[in-house]
């Protein structure tokens, strides 16, 4: 093999795994072109998703709106199916990372990714607003879904919460951020008025979840839908891990989902 042909066949082992993430070598690394040690200290965990996501330092504003999303929906108990998984694989003998990946790979369409469509579902209204005024908007796109699903609208009603405590609270923060000009506020005016038509046409209020809130705030600040699940997996991440760790700590082996003294109910032939 010939110097050239040594240097071809570096150049394309390096180009493998191209990435415009990170850059390292012995001594260096550098986030999105940012020394690590610049960064230590000066920038916080939010902003730091935010570099790592959009490869560009968010405003202090845009880090602090982000941070309170995430903060947002950390847990939801052990009735949740994440955390109740993170739970049981803990008495199993396993690492807390097991545990971990456990809960987080069944945070899926139904549990998980609701924020994901619901983003979807606001922006294909926020596509329609210029034209057609909010309104009708929302009234043709709720037409739509009707017509097609017999299903919930995404981001709307929870089945534990009347209100769910999380979602007014963002949105309240939401418009603050509006008001100093971080973001638009389009999508959470669209999200209010779902809420009050699909209320009109079921004759009772569903009201906006954690799910549609965050999913409202995530869109806001320019991320794109799929990246709406990620960010729910990392915010979810920390009940996860404080979930976990608790158990471990317990003396329980082999905890299953119900107490052994209670047994499931027999379907089958007699």
């Amino acid at each position: 093999m010939n110097k050239q042909d040594m240097e071809q066949g570096r150049q394309r082992a390096e180009d493998w795994w191209r990435t415009d993430i990170i850059e390292m070598r012995p001594g260096v690394i550098r986030l999105r072109g940012h020394e690590i040690q610049d960064l230590i200290g000066n920038i916080s965990f939010p902003a730091m998703i935010w570099l790592m996501l959009r490869g560009e330092l968010p405003t202090e504003d845009q880090a602090g709106l982000l941070g309170v999303a995430l903060s947002a929906a950390v847990d939801h108990g052990p009735q949740a199916p994440s955390i109740a998984i993170a739970r049981m694989a803990a008495t199993c003998g396993v690492g807390i990372n097991n545990a971990m990946a456990s809960a987080i790979n069944v945070l899926g369409d139904v549990h998980g990714g609701a924020g994901e469509q619901a983003l979807i579902f606001l922006q294909e209204i926020g596509a329609d607003v210029g034209a057609k005024g909010l309104a009708r908007a929302v009234s043709e796109r709720l037409d739509h879904f009707f017509e097609r699903s017999n299903g919930y609208v995404p981001g709307l009603g929870h089945r534990f919460h009347p209100i769910d405590p999380r979602a007014p609270r963002l949105l309240e923060i939401t418009k603050t951020y509006a008001e100093n000009g971080t973001i638009a506020g389009k999508l959470a005016e669209i999200a209010v008025e779902v809420e009050h038509q699909v209320a009109l046409r079921k004759g009772k209020l569903i009201p906006l979840n954690i799910d549609g809130a965050t999913a409202v705030v995530y869109g806001e600040l320019g991320f794109p839908a799929p990246l709406t699940r990620g960010l729910f997996v990392l915010s979810r991440s920390v009940g996860i891990l404080a979930h976990a760790w608790e158990q471990s700590q317990q003396p329980e082996r082999n905890k299953g989902p119900l107490p052994r003294e209670w047994l499931w109910s027999y379907s089958g032939k007699e």
